[in-house]
């Protein structure tokens, strides 16, 4: 390339679209854009309904696998990240969820100055343009539009799901990313007029025509260039050929929890051992890259249905062709919607101040591949804990950029983690027994009600849970004297000159929820920091805690008596 660029962001993801369009907002930088992927214009990816279809396919999306996990009978889980422009805000399931305040709280405590909730709130605010406008919490006029269901209203479930969780004892909460999350209520997607509100559909559209930004896809990064202690540009193989540029500024690694601290270690940055085994030079020790890895897994609660209301009956051939014909014609109907329309956020037990455990209602009873579970018509919750103790890495193995990494996630590798999930299944179930769900409930599918011991629990989650797609914290934001830290508070790689990371592997503990928010948060709050803009202006919007969270995991319900934990 025979241009100059000042700053390069390796991939158009989350954080990579977001960079791109705020950096070059001013007219003043050149920036180049680095993505491997195509175009993200396909109907399977924009048409929410579809989600299933972009996380499966090899041509939007890389399809990782974990080592045999062997806290998980051995299983190897399945780990898709986005492989198009948007990356994986193009294949991901469109949920909008920011995170508890006191994970951001908890950054700061650990040591990330200036990443408390208070500082970031303001930019959740501006990236977003909430369908009710904009209030203390929530934004009106940023570039993600965000919005309730289209279906809330037209089918009870996910109204009696709501209720159900208030009769177990549970508060309801009017909107879970303003003051109070705990709770249960509508849940939020990013969907703009029927079509996935991706980061390429919402920073990329207006900002791909300026002259200031170059975009080249079909681009695999193969390093960082080092020049003493110093990024100078990045190796990238194009067409069969090796090709280098250089940013006169910086370099941005944005390629995701598993791509950025895979592209640190290709340039020798990481563990020292880590690099002797995959034969790769050391430039640079970093023995936090790829270490701290976090993702949340889930499960789904399955039952069938007594009412012919679910959307199983619209899982064959000709009611998806009407569906899509409709989608196609006026971006309305089934098409329009992720169908997670209704959500729950709990405390597991007593002496938790903010939840752990997210449920999402789905009415039907499906696989994780689209596909219906069962005959007849059902409905699920998915239902995950959002704060796992135990951790994993990311290692490269070979010098070959195209090689994928060795990924351990060590799943339920902590006895809190094994216990809060003994809790999970027997919160949900009680939840999903309430009288709400009366004239609705059939018989329970999975688990079954022979899953009831701790032992029996344990087997049958070992079994049967899966990711939430949610990989992060591989390259942590953290203080100078924390030695696994691989990039400061203003993402800056420790050690090396004119070199950051910027999107959820940068988090330094998984947030409480779905990560596309948090990334598009994150990488607004980085813009600023990169072109030197004062920060935003601190919010300190109230935030609901439960005042007995240390005595009590509920208020408890009228209807019956509560077991506290």
């Amino acid at each position: 390339m025979a241009k100059q660029f000042d700053y390069i962001i390796v991939g158009a993801g989350s954080a990579g679209c977001v960079l791109a369009n705020r950096l070059t907002e001013s007219g003043e930088n050149e920036v180049l854009l680095l993505e491997i992927g195509g175009s993200d214009k396909n109907i399977l990816i924009q048409m929410p309904t579809a989600l299933s279809y972009p996380m499966n396919t090899e041509k939007f999306c890389w399809q990782f696998y974990s080592e045999p996990e062997p806290y998980l009978d051995n299983r190897k889980m399945h780990c898709p990240r986005g492989k198009v422009m948007g990356g994986s805000s193009s294949i991901n399931g469109m949920v909008y969820v920011r995170g508890h305040a006191r994970d951001y709280d908890q950054w700061q405590e650990q040591g990330v100055a200036g990443w408390s909730y208070k500082d970031c709130l303001p930019y959740f605010k501006r990236s977003e343009s909430w369908q009710g406008g904009e209030d203390d919490y929530r934004g009106g006029s940023g570039p993600v539009a965000t919005c309730g269901g289209n279906n809330m209203k037209l089918n009870p479930l996910y109204q009696a799901f709501i209720d159900a969780g208030y009769e177990a004892g549970y508060p309801k909460t009017d909107d879970y990313n303003g003051e109070q999350q705990e709770g249960f209520g509508a849940m939020h997607m990013t969907v703009k007029q029927g079509i996935r509100a991706s980061a390429s559909n919402a920073y990329i559209n207006q900002a791909k025509n300026r002259l200031n930004l170059t975009i080249v896809q079909g681009v695999l990064v193969q390093k960082v260039l080092l020049k003493g202690k110093t990024a100078i540009g990045v190796e990238y193989k194009i067409n069969n050929q090796i090709k280098t540029v250089n940013a006169n500024k910086e370099v941005i690694l944005s390629a995701g929890s598993v791509g950025s601290p895979q592209l640190l270690q290709l340039s020798g940055i990481g563990s020292a051992d880590v690099l002797k085994n995959a034969g790769v030079e050391l430039q640079h020790e970093l023995p936090g890259v790829g270490e701290n890895l976090q993702d949340h897994l889930e499960v789904y609660f399955q039952y069938h249905c007594k009412k012919p209301i679910t959307l199983n009956s619209k899982l064959n051939y000709i009611s998806k062709a009407l569906i899509g014909a409709r989608w196609l014609l006026f971006k309305s109907g089934l098409g329009a919607t992720n169908h997670f329309e209704s959500c729950g956020f709990i405390r597991s037990r007593k002496g938790i101040e903010w939840p752990n455990i997210q449920y999402h209602f789905l009415p039907a009873a499906m696989r994780y591949d689209g596909k219906a579970s069962m005959g007849g018509h059902g409905y699920q919750v998915h239902a995950g804990v959002n704060s796992p103790t135990s951790r994993g890495s990311i290692k490269i193995n070979s010098p070959d950029p195209e090689a994928k990494p060795i990924i351990l996630f060590n799943y339920l590798k902590s006895e809190q983690d094994r216990q809060d999930w003994r809790d999970c299944i027997r919160l949900t179930r009680e939840i999903l027994n309430q009288p709400a769900l009366d004239d609705f409930r059939g018989d329970e599918a999975n688990p079954g009600l022979d899953v009831n011991t701790d032992d029996e629990i344990d087997v049958w989650v070992r079994a049967n849970v899966e990711s939430a797609y949610h990989p992060s914290c591989t390259c942590k934001m953290g203080s100078e004297n924390d030695p696994m830290a691989v990039v400061n508070n203003k993402g800056q790689v420790n050690g090396i000159d004119k070199l950051r990371v910027v999107d959820s592997s940068i988090f330094p503990t998984i947030t409480n929820g779905n990560l596309n928010g948090p990334t598009i948060m994150a990488a607004e709050k980085m813009a600023d920091v990169i072109l030197g803009n004062k920060p935003l202006e601190a919010n300190n919007a109230n935030v609901w805690v439960d005042q007995n969270w240390q005595n009590s995991q509920r208020k408890g319900s009228p209807k019956r008596s509560v077991n506290n934990y």
